[in-house]
Formats: structure tokens, sequence, C-alpha cells
């Protein structure tokens, strides 16, 4: 179906779209329609990926800069289902939406949200990940075919391990790793994701760094282990808020040295999937990690913290002196 095929203001699942034909943000090529149009040809697909997740979007009101939302607003529907998570760093309450149908989508599309970022747990088991994810941030846009070295690395790591994993463009510069497991608990698998990280580093240090201070990675591409816990990571098919609007695309392994991320947007991905679902079908079944990967990860500090530590230090030095 397509909610925004017509003139005017279309209705569809009880919506009215509004402003359809105005354009979503200053060099995107696309308007609102385009937007809603795509969202609505892959909603069965998007919503196995956000069903059951609290959510955080990205929306870009008309000549504003985009912003992430997490609180549902006072006038969401009454019939979009959430889940209520203390949020450390905002020190609040917040009640995250649940998309687990098309009618919720495509109210967030008519909200100008283009991008879907669910957590990786869901909101019934929030103290358990349903998987392990490695963020590949090349230095520079122009910079995709070192995100594919880095990825060889991860896909070894892993291969070693006798683990699987599926690869999607972010959607940005780099590519996302995800390895589902089973019923594991946060805290392991963020230990196991930082030890991955290492391992992956040490595979190809001339080109991986899980340096998370960026002007300490000597242009290298950051191996970013800190998608853990309740983080958020965008969803296979999501639009993003960048130049021309590409989507978050998956991959095979054997496919990453014939792409790049600008080959997928709103416009060309409909066309390129057809009627399949490659993250579905690519995703490996949950597996268990070994326990000697999460014991490693222990014993590697948490990036984050790691580098809060060293900017104070940084900032008493700058003082001293």
């Amino acid at each position: 179906m397509n909610p925004a095929g017509g003139s005017g203001d279309d209705v569809s699942e009880g919506i009215s779209f509004t402003h359809l034909d105005e354009v979503l943000f200053d060099g995107s090529n696309a308007t609102k329609r385009d937007l809603v149009d795509y969202l609505d040809g892959v909603s069965e697909r998007i919503i196995r990926e956000l069903e059951g997740r609290p959510l955080s979007v990205i929306r870009v009101h008309r000549g504003h800069d985009a912003f992430m939302q997490k609180n549902m607003p006072k006038y969401a529907p009454a019939w979009i289902p959430t889940a209520k998570f203390w949020a450390g760093t905002s020190k609040r309450e917040v009640s995250y939406a649940l998309c687990n149908d098309r009618r919720t989508l495509l109210w967030f599309a008519n909200q100008r949200a283009i991008e879907y970022h669910p957590a990786l747990v869901r909101a019934d088991r929030p103290d358990r990940m349903t998987h392990i994810v490695l963020d590949l941030d090349p230095p520079g846009g122009d910079h995709f075919k070192m995100a594919v070295r880095a990825a060889r690395s991860v896909h070894q790591a892993l291969a070693e391990l006798g683990l699987e994993g599926a690869i999607k463009t972010s959607g940005a510069k780099g590519l996302h790793v995800f390895v589902p497991v089973a019923d594991l608990a946060s805290a392991d698998a963020a230990a196991a994701t930082r030890a991955l990280a290492a391992r992956a580093e040490a595979l190809d240090p001339e080109v991986a760094t899980t340096e998370f201070m960026k002007s300490q990675r000597d242009g290298k591409v950051f191996v970013d282990s800190t998608r853990a816990g309740t983080a958020t990571v965008v969803a296979a098919y999501s639009p993003r808020v960048r130049p021309g609007v590409p989507v978050s695309f998956p991959l095979a392994w054997d496919q990453l040295d014939d792409v790049a991320p600008s080959d997928f947007t709103v416009h060309s991905a409909l066309r390129r999937l057809g009627m399949t679902d490659p993250w579905a079908s690519q995703m490996p079944s949950p597996q268990a990690l070994p326990a000697s990967l999460v014991e490693e990860g222990r014993a590697i500090p948490v990036a984050r913290v790691q580098a809060m530590h060293e900017g104070k230090r940084r900032a008493r030095a700058r003082r001293a002196e």
C-alpha cells in the first residue's frame, strides 16, 4: 500500500498526512512523501527490528535542525504503547514508544521522524541484550574501504571464536556488525563486545583502533564497542538525516567490496530489496558466547569511562600549567 501516493493530504490507518510535498531538509533531495512511501514499503521489515524495543527517533521540523526524541510527546495517540525507563544522563524517567505495527510507524513518519534507533534490549527484558554490536566508524566519509577492511577483521575474529554475525551499512559513513546472543546479561554482553573489538584491532592494527578519543585514533577506523546495555543503534532499513537520505542497508559479507553507503537511499533501496528481507535472512540464530570472551572483556576498561578519566586528567594538567 502507498499511503502518500495521492495528491493533497492523504489518510491511511486513521492518520491524516500533512505537507507531503515539502522537502525533508536541505540537501535531502527528498520530500516528506518520499519518506512516508519508503517507510511504508519497508514497514514489515523494519518493524521486525523495532517491535518491543524502547525507541528513540531523530526528527526534523521544517526549517530547523534535526533533534533526537526519546520521550513520547503528550499529543501522541493513546494507542501507541510505551515503556518507562530511568535515564541516567538526564536524571529522569523517560516514556519510550514501542513501534510494534505499521500504524505507529506511519504516525512517526507523519511527525517527520527520519531515523529509528531501537534499544539493544527488549522492553520486557531490559537486563538482557539480544545482540552485541560493533560500530565501524572510519575517519571520513571517503574512507569506506577502510571500514570494509576493519569489518573483515571483525569477521575473522568471530570465525576464530566459532561465531557468526550480520553486517549492514550504518547509513552514514561506516558499517555495523550485529552478533545475536542467547540470554546474555547486559554486563556480560558489554564485556564480550569490548573483547571482540580488541581482537579485531589486534588482527589489523594499521587500520583498526579501539581508542575512544578521536584525537588519538591516528586516522584509523574506530571499532566502537560502546553500544551496550540500553544503548541504541540505528535500525536496519532506517533512513538517515544525511544528504540524499541514505538508509542503513543489509549486506552479505561478500558484497562489501562492491558497494558504497550512497548506493542505498529512500529512492533506491526498495528497488534493490524487491520482496526480500536480507537482514532477517542473513541474521544468524542467537549464539552462546564463550565464557572466556566475557572474562577477557571484563579486564578491558569501558571506553567512555576511560576517555572521561583521561579528559579530567588532561584538564588538571592544563590547570596546573
